[in-house]
């Protein structure tokens, strides 16, 4: 994001409750944090921990996953580890970077964030969610060209209930790149548990109710309480390791790591959902669980990769899913 000092001292005439201190001061703090963890990122890269096949759950928080993982086989242990970032667009701008050329260089990456486009083709950079007066970051994040296959999936026929890409096409497509690649690491990131949660709308092939799709906003007007929307986002969870269970007996892998991107607020110090630059740990503190995986072939799926080629109103899809 580029620096506007008028426009960040607009900020302070702005009436209270339209968020203008909160304006003025998280734009002072972001160009101030970014231009430190640009250079010297807070948590671990994932290039530095092993794993063949890596998932990524977006916004599933540790006690999210340790408190479904008695439902699936496949998960013993929850651990955790520090991510690098708290929101989709900063963890892969400090994670795909070129210190890390050469790994990134064997990985297949198959992505449904939309923030993968705007990190590795636009070449946009966090800060994004405030008006900035100075900054002095360093990004040095590779490029599409870079991975050995990146893959972003966008396309789908649920798309006229939701905006978001159902867990049981991530995994054809994913299985279907792990069988027709040559890769030495594979990256999937699922876009579940991240709202709109489809949990039960999606199997029912129903539209998402107004809950379901902004949570937070439900909150805020009373329409639901934060146990209401746990329930759905575990509901959420639940759909996405359901798919990954089948991805686990449909590629070969020795070492799988199940994690995320960053997790997700609550009410934690008066936040909700995951505000880049933000070091709450229920935000930077993600899953870290593994297992294996073996190509037992039971699902042979059908994907047409051609429709996910092309261009897609990138900023449409992120401000339907609140990141803009």
């Amino acid at each position: 994001m580029k620096t506007d000092l008028r426009a960040w001292l607009r900020c302070l005439s702005s009436d209270a409750e339209e968020g203008g201190i909160r304006e003025f001061v998280g734009g002072a703090y972001n160009g101030v944090f970014f231009s430190l963890t640009s250079r010297y990122p807070f948590g671990t890269n994932v290039y530095d921990l092993d794993w063949d096949l890596l998932i990524v759950l977006d916004a599933c928080r540790v006690d999210a996953l340790r408190e479904v993982a008695p439902e699936f086989d496949f998960i013993e242990d929850v651990g955790s580890v520090w991510s690098v970032g708290s929101s989709s667009h900063e963890w892969l701008c400090k994670t795909f970077n070129r210190e890390y050329a050469d790994e990134i260089s064997e990985t297949v990456y198959v992505s449904t964030n939309p923030n993968t486009p705007r990190a590795f083709s636009e070449e946009e950079r966090p800060p994004t969610g405030y008006r900035i007066p100075v900054q002095w970051t360093d990004w040095d994040v590779v490029d599409e060209e870079d991975f050995k296959l990146l893959r972003q999936l966008h396309r789908h026929d649920y798309d006229e209930f939701a905006d978001t890409f159902p867990p049981d096409l991530v995994t054809d497509h994913t299985i279907h790149a792990a069988r027709t690649t040559d890769f030495e690491r594979m990256i999937v990131h699922y876009f579940q548990p991240h709202r709109p949660h489809i949990g039960t709308a999606y199997p029912s092939k129903r539209p998402v109710t107004a809950a379901e799709d902004r949570p937070w906003d439900a909150i805020r007007n009373g329409d639901a309480t934060e146990e209401d929307v746990w329930e759905l986002y575990l509901d959420n969870l639940r759909l996405a390791l359901d798919s990954v269970g089948r991805l686990l007996e449909n590629v070969d892998a020795e070492t799988v790591a199940i994690t995320a991107d960053h997790g997700e607020l609550f009410g934690e110090w008066g936040l909700y959902g995951h505000p880049e630059g933000v070091v709450n740990p229920n935000l930077k503190k993600v899953p870290w669980a593994l297992t294996t995986a073996s190509d037992e072939r039971t699902s042979d799926p059908t994907v047409d990769v051609d429709r996910q080629k092309g261009d897609v109103d990138v900023q449409e899809r992120l401000e339907n899913l609140g990141y803009v």
